[in-house]
């Protein structure tokens, strides 16, 4: 054990003279401190932009005089959810799916107000977010200081007197290992400071300690990668290119790879098709906004047998208002099928991708720290659904009152006599208020369990693979 610490020591007293590792150091703590800096105050504004938003939303809708029912329906409204607390770390996909929906009649909308629209969360190099920071940056931090940690000693001739003194190679490695290490784990300070801050904020703890094992798992694989093929290499030069190869390779190559065969293996339609596709089931439905259409004869004669009544105006209900609830129940469902279908497909290549990460440790540490954080896509696909059951009560309520409340003799002559054919304003109560909360740690460990086995063979494999190079020094 005393020859392992002396062996740490001498690395950092050796790092020390460099000022290389100190530069290093300084550079990429401080580039994550100001990138957690930077994300908090982004979002501490988004969260008090958001806030005034919801409130002036919420505002505006229910003050809105009385009105023909269905002109509220169009009228709309949005919902926003709050990002879970370790979002500040990693924003996953909420940086390019949004956080906001706007609800109205007949269309189900997708979240808006994102940053990056037009990216993919496991392919393309985003703003320089903690995550990436950690998941990227710090890992060529890491080869930059250890890419020389044995192979200086093979250059200046120094590890063949190590060896004829009977030092132990292995004690040799794992005192560079831990000196190497513990200079990750300075980097990842931040990171530990402002996940603990997390949970004062709301996080469980059960889950800002698993976020944390994680990268810490991943600043042990580097940093025993690096020193593998330091310990194999004969050269600097070796060292540096290999190790540079392998991160280009581990960090921009199979992740992008990953991503695009999930494209080829689990196609979707385009936007443009679904929306065809969409349309032409909707056409089927007829027009909700008018009662005479063929479509809802049935509907009328079932009514009129119901209520033994011979016309629609003898109705003790709207006949446009029942239309209207009809045509919308008929219509959502339709809407649900099609959004269902693509979020499994999106579901699909987003599993297919995450695969990736048996081949490289930078898609494991990616998949499970957005799962964990909860800013995965099952987390973004709960919220579209939620927003849906809340668009899809709030239209139906107000149809409700469209067919309970308002004469029908009124809606139809509403052109004629605009004020006959509103209701009280009380009626726009009906919209419930939304609490979107972030999935439960139990779940969020149970999705992101498998990924975090990832983590633990890479590290498994990064000890042997560590071990094997100790084998092998000559």
């Amino acid at each position: 054990m005393k020859a392992i610490k002396q062996v740490t020591c001498d690395e950092w007293r050796f790092w020390h003279r460099t000022k290389l590792a100190a530069t290093i150091l300084v550079i990429g703590t401080l580039l994550t401190i100001v990138s957690v800096v930077v994300n908090t105050i982004e979002m501490e504004h988004t969260a008090h932009e958001r806030a005034h938003l919801q409130r002036t939303s919420e505002t505006q809708f229910l003050e809105q005089p009385d009105r023909h029912p269905h002109r509220m329906v169009h009228y709309g409204h949005y919902i926003f959810r709050t990002p879970s607390p370790l979002s500040i770390i990693e924003p996953g996909v909420d940086s390019f799916t949004g956080t906001s929906i706007f609800l109205e009649g007949h269309r189900q909308n997708s979240a808006m107000f994102s940053d990056q629209r037009q990216a993919s969360g496991m392919t393309r190099f985003s703003s320089l977010t903690p995550s990436f920071i950690l998941q990227v940056v710090v890992p060529l931090f890491i080869i930059l200081i250890g890419f020389s940690s044995v192979t200086r000693e093979k250059e200046a001739g120094t590890l063949h007197i190590i060896i004829t003194q009977g030092t132990n190679l292995w004690n040799l490695l794992l005192g560079k290992y831990l000196a190497l290490v513990s200079i990750g784990f300075l980097m990842l300070l931040p990171l530990v400071i402002a996940s603990i801050w997390a949970t004062f904020t709301g996080e469980s703890l059960l889950v800002t300690s698993s976020f944390i094992t994680g990268y810490i798992l991943y600043i042990l694989i580097w940093s025993g990668i690096v020193l593998s093929v330091s310990a194999l290499s004969n050269k600097n030069s070796a060292s540096f290119t290999a190790l540079i190869g392998l991160w280009i390779i581990f960090c921009i190559l199979i992740p992008r790879i990953g991503s695009s065969s999930a494209a080829a293996i689990a196609p979707s339609l385009g936007k443009l098709e679904a929306d065809f596709a969409v349309l032409e089931e909707l056409r089927k439905l007829g027009d909700g906004h008018d009662a005479a259409d063929p479509v809802f004869e049935q509907l009328k004669k079932n009514l009129l047998t119901k209520y033994n009544v011979d016309k629609v105006e003898d109705l003790p209900i709207n006949f446009r208002g029942a239309v209207a609830l009809y045509s919308e129940e008929k219509l959502t469902k339709i809407l649900n099928k099609f959004a269902e279908e693509r979020m499994q497909e999106e579901l699909h290549q987003a599993q297919i991708a995450r695969q990736f990460g048996w081949l490289t440790p930078t898609t494991a540490i990616r998949s499970f720290s957005m799962i964990i954080a909860g800013t995965s896509l099952e987390t973004h696909h709960r919220f579209l659904r939620e927003a849906e059951n809340l668009r899809f009560d709030f239209v139906q309520s107000l149809n409700k009152v469209h067919q309970d409340t308002l004469n029908y003799q009124a809606d139809i002559n509403r052109h004629k006599d605009n004020k006959a054919a509103r209701v009280n304003a009380e009626n726009w109560q009906v919209l419930s208020s939304f609490s979107f909360m972030p999935d439960t740690a139990i779940t969020r460990l149970s999705r992101g369990i498998i990924y975090g086995f990832q983590l633990i063979l890479w590290a498994i494999l990064a000890c042997f693979f560590l071990r094997f190079a100790a084998r092998r020094i000559r």
